[in-house]
């Protein structure tokens, strides 16, 4: 019996690059909202998505900004969406429910949440965080606080399909990402995230999002997860998506 020596298979593709003009690979463009004044870069920025694919993260913090090409500034949140408030201790607690209040015919229970799925999908979700640092001085992005990002860790472990339902656009994804893979942040390359953790990240949320529409009866959801994947620069081929579908996750 012949055996097949392809021992990978490339369900994951890289969007070609927008710009190729040094080491840095950046990607579609994924900008949000500065979730905190950086002193460190002398004012306000508008991260955007990048990596590096040779695993090296020596860059220079403080570049020159009238030298470089500045991102685009993030999309407003969209008109309507449903805002999820936190703040130190809510954070510290590891307290979910302002998720669940955002399902106002939920209870705080996490099995019965989201009563209206379909919901959170049309309205996309935000998130508002309220993070008084010990020292005003911090010089740290959200991203960048353990803490918080310790909060984002039971919210993803809890509910996996979640950044399904952000406010893309916004940049809640590119946060969303944020707090969960490691990165550095540069004032011309905006987030700069360690590569293969991204990679892991985009398809664990692939998995886990589409057995979620699925469930819910969504129309079209592996054209949602392929728009997704494409927010953080991937494209995902339809022979994942066949796999998935010859082989389902029997769990239930």
């Amino acid at each position: 019996m012949a055996t097949n020596t392809t021992t990978s298979m490339n369900f994951l593709h890289l969007i070609p690059p927008l710009t190729n003009t040094n080491s840095f690979l950046h990607v579609k463009p994924v900008s949000f909202l500065p979730i905190t004044s950086n002193k460190r870069f002398n004012g306000d920025f508008s991260l955007s998505v990048a990596f590096n694919p040779s695993g090296s993260f020596d860059f220079n913090l403080t570049e020159d900004e009238s030298e470089t090409e500045q991102v685009a500034p993030p999309l407003p949140p969209t008109q309507g969406r449903l805002e999820i408030e936190i703040n130190n201790d809510i954070i510290r607690r590891l307290d979910l429910s302002p998720v669940h209040a955002i399902d106002k015919t939920t209870s705080s229970s996490t099995d019965s949440f989201p009563a209206e799925p379909k919901k959170l999908l049309e309205q996309t979700v935000g998130f508002t965080i309220n993070y008084e640092r010990e020292d005003p001085q911090d010089p740290r992005e959200l991203s960048e606080f353990p803490d918080i990002r310790l909060w984002y860790v039971r919210l993803d472990a809890t509910y996996p399909w979640f950044p399904v339902v952000l406010d893309w656009r916004a940049g809640e994804l590119a946060r969303y990402a944020a707090m969960l893979v490691p990165h550095q942040i540069s004032l011309r390359k905006g987030i700069v995230f360690n590569p293969e953790a991204l990679e892991l990240f985009v398809m664990n949320k692939a998995f886990s999002a589409y057995s979620w529409l699925k469930e819910q009866n969504v129309s079209k959801p592996k054209l949602k997860i392929k728009d997704m994947a494409r927010m953080l620069g991937f494209g995902l081929s339809d022979e994942l998506f066949d796999l998935i579908e010859q082989y389902p996750d029997n769990h239930s």
